[in-house]
């Protein structure tokens, strides 16, 4: 039996925890996601063991509520050892496998996967100024991803406002047009090979794209669906790549399924 390299406890689905899936799908890293619904995981143990838990087991646990934070609403169950590995206390939430070392961020979790990687896919380049500018359009990511998580948040709340809407629009665009620049000359966005970057990249406009369940709310305020007209009308190098990207058989089993869901109309989180 292959042993895991790493766990990752998070809600489901989460475009974000796509990025280390395909990556340990490319470099053949073992690793394990466990999880549910947003909703359910109110009555999990936020743990490294972390597992549903019954009416019994909650009141075992009694010692371990913590007051819900970061998108989620009343109390949670979290162990003291989960806090110590993960100050934040938040999810996505990644482990080494023996439960000790907590890994955050999901941008942190892909490249902790990437450095398990021994077959020199180059995901992460090959050298430390490759890998340098490879972190380069990964903080970035982060500067649209903080206002893409408010705008997705506020949707699922029911309080989306223009200046919401308007400061992820923004965001958005100033992320996009360095991915369109980077692409002008280049198959992918670090150059003529694939990248942590460009994963990065999918993953994060794959969750946009989970707008389409409240469009109606995006209409009420005046606005449009960032993930679609904004894209294919002022970047479309961006929204090919995202496409091409897409496709791959490495990236789809993931993808493929969310976006899927994304179009059926179905409410992916309730």
């Amino acid at each position: 039996m292959t042993k895991t390299k790493l766990r990752i406890f998070s809600y489901e689905p989460n475009p974000r925890i796509f990025k280390s899936t395909i990556t340990a799908r490319i470099c053949d890293i073992p690793i394990e996601v466990r999880g549910a619904k947003p909703k359910e995981l109110k009555n999990w143990l936020w743990d490294f063991d972390a597992r549903p838990m019954n009416e019994d087991d909650l009141k075992d646990q009694k010692k371990h509520i913590q007051e819900a934070k970061a998108g989620y609403q009343g109390e949670l169950y979290k162990t003291e050892a989960f806090l110590s590995a993960h100050p934040y206390g938040t999810v996505p939430a990644a482990f080494s496998p023996d439960g000790a070392i907590g890994v955050f961020e999901s941008n942190s979790i892909m490249r902790a996967v990437a450095r398990l990687d021994k077959s020199n896919s180059g995901l992460y380049g090959h050298d430390p100024y490759s890998a340098s500018r490879i972190d380069g359009f990964l903080d970035t990511a982060l500067l649209f991803a903080r206002e893409s998580q408010v705008y997705l948040l506020a949707l699922m709340a029911d309080k989306l406002n223009e200046k919401v809407y308007y400061d992820t629009e923004r965001a958005l665009t100033n992320w996009l047009s360095g991915i369109e620049s980077a692409l002008t000359n280049n198959d992918f966005i670090c150059g003529d090979a694939l990248t942590l970057a460009d994963i990065c990249f999918c993953c994060e406009l794959l969750l946009l794209q989970s707008e389409y369940q409240w469009s109606e709310s995006i209409t009420e305020i005046g606005g449009n669906l960032l993930s679609s007209t904004e894209i294919e009308v002022r970047f479309p190098r961006s929204l090919n790549h995202y496409k091409k990207l897409s496709e791959r058989t490495d990236f789809a089993p993931d993808i493929k399924n969310h976006q899927a869901k994304i179009k059926s109309g179905q409410k992916i989180y309730d």
